[in-house]
């Protein structure tokens, strides 16, 4: 089994003193690529220095929306620069979060779309961060024509209803943890309905680690439980799902095997 962890923080400080270990955990468990996501200048520069050190991890560099009050024309330049090393595989995490962000509503639209411009001006896909602004986050997306470059809503947790909408923009959505938690009930119903060619998985460690470790800090190696979570709603095998989201990431992210 291989596994593609497409969303992952090893950039960050819960990780970044000791990578090698979470490294060796992740290939013990199947995990064998992912991809490290940035969110401002530190968590970018961290993101490539792993990439150009790991020959199994790419980089996914932007600005999250809680960063984007700091985002400004000097760091655009950088961006533009960084997003054009050899690994970085899309532009990320952007979007909309409105969940107890200091940054204001229209200063995150303005830079998620300036970074979507961006995207296309590169021809890099995107990686999309949506918290409690799911009406907003889809109006940008086909206001700015997002089918033009495709992208992948990270970590998504929306009914069938969502998920039919951002799939007929030509988007991918990825599972973390999230689909595995018991309660979770729309979200399981949106897994059974996400064709296999559009799915990817996920950790966002440190940040929501599936059953049966919710509650402890996440981590890359763990993407393997969110797999057999997927695998069970679907009634297949995991080695299934593994297949397909891998497949899938190498595709929508323009890696050779």
């Amino acid at each position: 089994m291989k596994i593609f962890d497409s969303h992952t923080h090893l950039n960050d400080d819960a990780f970044y003193s000791n990578v090698e270990k979470y490294a060796q955990h992740a290939k013990a468990l199947g995990v064998v690529r992912l991809a490290n996501v940035g969110s401002n200048q530190v968590l970018n520069d961290r993101s490539l220095a792993l990439s150009a050190r790991y020959p199994d991890m790419y980089s996914i560099i932007g600005w999250h929306p809680e960063d984007s009050i700091h985002y400004h024309d000097e760091q655009e330049k950088l961006l533009i620069e960084q997003l054009q090393s050899p690994k970085v595989i899309a532009l990320g995490e952007i979007g909309l979060d409105y969940y107890q962000t200091t940054s204001p509503r229209a200063v995150q639209k303005q830079v998620f779309k300036r970074q979507i411009d961006i995207a296309k001006q590169l021809h890099l896909p995107i990686s999309v961060h949506n918290r409690d602004a799911f009406e907003d986050t889809y109006a940008v997306l086909k206001e700015m024509n997002v089918s033009d470059i495709g992208g992948v809503m990270h970590s998504f947790n929306g009914d069938p209803e969502w998920l039919k909408k951002f799939l007929d923009l030509g988007m991918l959505v990825s599972y973390s943890g999230v689909a595995s938690f018991k309660k979770t009930r729309e979200v399981h119903e949106s897994v059974r309905q996400t064709p296999f060619d559009r799915m990817l998985v996920e950790t966002d460690a440190p940040y929501l680690a599936p059953e049966p470790l919710r509650g402890k800090q996440n981590e890359p190696a763990y993407t393997l439980y969110t797999v057999e979570a997927i695998a069970r709603f679907c009634d297949v095998n995991p080695d299934d799902i593994a297949a397909h989201t891998y497949a899938n990431a190498l595709r929508l992210f323009g890696i050779e095997d």
